[in-house]
């Protein structure tokens, strides 16, 4: 069995953490240092993430996740955010390739004007499935980078959104896409894994 086939299958949701297991910025920056390779759309990198270390943030975190004890137990609450105003840092995120001499001025601002008139002449829509869609990729690298580094998540869409923006301040323009609890799972309270349908039955082939 490949190292990668094995860390599909050992990941699990965890519902249940060891209390009191500290996680240090320095781990958590080995797995965004994974993260930050993942695919977005016209590399725009449309994902943020608020990670809370803090444990009054966590509490007020916890209110905003309808009570959930896994927010207060784990050892970080990472929240995904989706950023629908993206396109607007293309020339910024483009000027690398400019300056490296990869394309052309002309080329370069083809690539700019394409990119921002693609997501300006879809609307606020698109561009919120957009910064959804993206983070979404993003999260689940997370997920997958967090446990190849022996650490246990549970992705969250239960909480309040508006709240969640409130206790971090959040700007307009990011969209919560999801919370993940991080930390070492109680093994001895996981439940057997969920229901997993056959192939046969989400696949089709035309």
């Amino acid at each position: 069995m490949s190292e990668f086939i094995q860390l599909v299958e050992e990941r699990r949701s965890a519902s249940n953490f060891l209390p009191d297991v500290p996680i240090t910025k320095i781990e958590l920056n080995e797995i965004f240092d994974l993260v930050k390779l993942g695919p977005s759309a016209f590399n725009l990198q449309h994902t943020n993430y608020v990670t809370v270390l803090d444990p009054e943030v966590k509490e007020r975190l916890q209110k905003a996740a309808y009570g959930q004890h896994k927010v207060l137990s784990s050892s970080a609450v990472i929240i995904v955010l989706g950023d629908k105003k993206a396109f607007e840092q293309a020339s910024d995120i483009y000027e690398g390739l400019k300056m490296l001499g990869m394309v052309n001025k002309q080329e370069y601002d083809h690539m700019v004007n394409d990119t921002v008139s693609f997501y300006e002449s879809r609307g606020q829509g698109f561009q919120r499935d957009e910064a959804i869609r993206n983070a979404s990729l993003s999260a689940m690298l997370f997920m997958l980078a967090a446990k190849e580094k022996g650490w246990d998540t549970c992705p969250m869409i239960g909480f309040d959104p508006k709240g969640v923006k409130e206790v971090l301040h959040l700007s307009d323009h990011y969209e919560v896409a999801m919370m993940i609890t991080i930390g070492k799972e109680k093994v001895e309270s996981r439940k057997p894994r969920g229901y997993r349908k056959p192939v046969s039955e989400f696949v089709t082939y035309i």
